[in-house]
């Protein structure tokens, strides 16, 4: 386990560290890492070892889907349907604090979205973060805490809750937000709030139809 100090003007100090984060990554290993909401577990979606080893670090139940880090639209496109309303809530909140719920395509398995079809995906509005995903591809992005636990908003929350279960902290400080992004289900015309959060649901609605 390694505690690597990091900051948003990702100076070279923060790019040496992101780029031990991104190798921690490839080699199937779990790190935890800085957002603008709270500090989040990232892992390989496309290694299902590292995918397994995410649920077992929170003790999170297999049956509670991990939602995923992307860094632009066009990766979102790469792994998702993005239809009407999606397409307006990433121009009008993302990258941001809001995880959008849409069609998965069969790049994403069904171990990351507990057999659902659909996954849930968000920009981190971060530039630690989106680097580390620019590096790396899509990550899994889910609370770096234990299950039912607080959500860590600094590294040294998270490394109380999770220990030697993750190679890599990057820490940045106290998250600048620090609660969880509001959750929006998309299911053809229809729009759910499956959790509000840092985004108010006026907000929400104001931009989508439904």
């Amino acid at each position: 386990m390694r505690v690597l100090k990091c900051n948003t003007n990702m100076d070279e100090a923060t790019m040496d560290a992101i780029v031990h984060a991104a190798e921690d990554i490839a080699a199937g290993k779990l790190i935890v890492y800085p957002t603008e909401t709270v500090y989040g577990i990232g892992a390989d979606v496309y290694n299902q070892k590292a995918v397994k080893k995410v649920f077992m670090a929170k003790n999170r139940p297999f049956d509670m889907a991990l939602s995923v880090a992307v860094a632009d639209k066009k990766m979102i496109e790469d792994i998702a349907e993005i239809n009407e309303n999606a397409e307006k809530l990433i121009d009008a909140f993302l990258p941001g604090p809001l995880t959008i719920i849409i069609k998965k395509n069969p790049l994403i398995s069904d171990m990351v979205t507990s057999g659902s079809q659909k996954v849930g995906i968000r920009i981190p509005d971060n530039p630690i973060a989106l680097e580390l995903v620019r590096r790396c591809g899509p990550i899994i992005a889910t609370s770096a805490n234990l299950h039912s636990h607080k959500d860590a908003t600094s590294a040294e929350m998270a490394v109380d809750e999770l220990g030697d279960n993750i190679a890599t902290y990057l820490d940045s400080g106290a998250s600048t937000i620090g609660k969880p992004s509001t959750i929006v289900w998309l299911n053809g015309n229809e729009v759910e709030i499956i959790r509000q959060g840092a985004i108010s649901i006026k907000d929400i609605l104001g931009v989508v139809d439904c």
